[in-house]
């Protein structure tokens, strides 16, 4: 693979319980009761005004969503790195990426000041050639046109370049634009991939190094 597209939440970042707790305080903030996490975690991967919609239910009005997501963006933004971490072995497997040579980025739904700000405070920046969130164009994944843009700026090919994501919304996104996918099963919706199955899944995000650019020699 000569460029590796990563989602973010899910996939290189344990976000859940930030954003469970701005999802929660914006429900608050609208006299609502808490959800659980699980069902946080479930509604995430579509960007924030779907989660955000998803979070207050089918009674809620346009206007009731839109003061909602407000307040949600604002929370976060002072938040989204309380209690965020990256997954275990994501800097790892980024450090040995990049030293072999392979181009990476990443595609998100998350908005992408929040997301370059993330990727920046977790240690990751100096890694991708680009970071792309949800509003970075018209339409957010599974629309293909990020990666279509990815592969014109990283001069890259299809039938080299691979999406890596934690949710079926990864793998059609890769499908819609006729990569490879990837799929992680620690993320945020790994029973949905089931639905949508990947070229390759990975249990541990080290396993994608090893595939790509061979495993690591053992002691000496």
């Amino acid at each position: 693979m000569d460029l590796i597209i990563f989602d973010l939440d899910g996939t290189l970042i344990d976000s859940k319980q930030d954003l469970s707790c701005a999802v929660n305080a914006a429900r608050a903030n609208g006299g609502m009761a808490p959800l659980d996490n699980e069902t946080v975690y479930s509604y995430v991967g579509e960007g924030a005004p779907v989660l955000i919609r998803r979070a207050l239910g089918p009674g809620a009005t346009d206007d009731q969503v839109r003061d909602a997501l407000a307040f949600f963006l604002s929370y976060y933004n002072d938040h989204m790195v309380d209690h965020t971490v990256l997954y275990p072995g994501v800097l790892e497997t980024l450090d040995r990426l990049l030293a072999a040579g392979v181009k990476m980025a990443v595609l998100t739904n998350k908005p992408v000041r929040m997301s370059r700000a993330i990727v920046e405070a977790l240690g990751m920046g100096a890694h991708f050639a680009r970071v792309y969130g949800g509003n970075s164009f018209e339409q957010k994944k599974p629309h293909p046109v990020g990666i279509e843009t990815l592969l014109s700026e990283c001069e890259a090919t299809r039938d080299r370049t691979m999406m890596v994501g934690d949710s079926a919304v990864d793998i059609r996104t890769a499908r819609n634009a006729q990569v490879k996918a990837c799929g992680v099963t620690y993320g945020f919706q790994p029973e949905t991939l089931g639905a949508e199955p990947p070229d390759l899944l990975l249990d541990r995000i080290e396993e994608l190094a090893d595939w790509i650019v061979g495993a690591e020699e053992p002691p000496r």
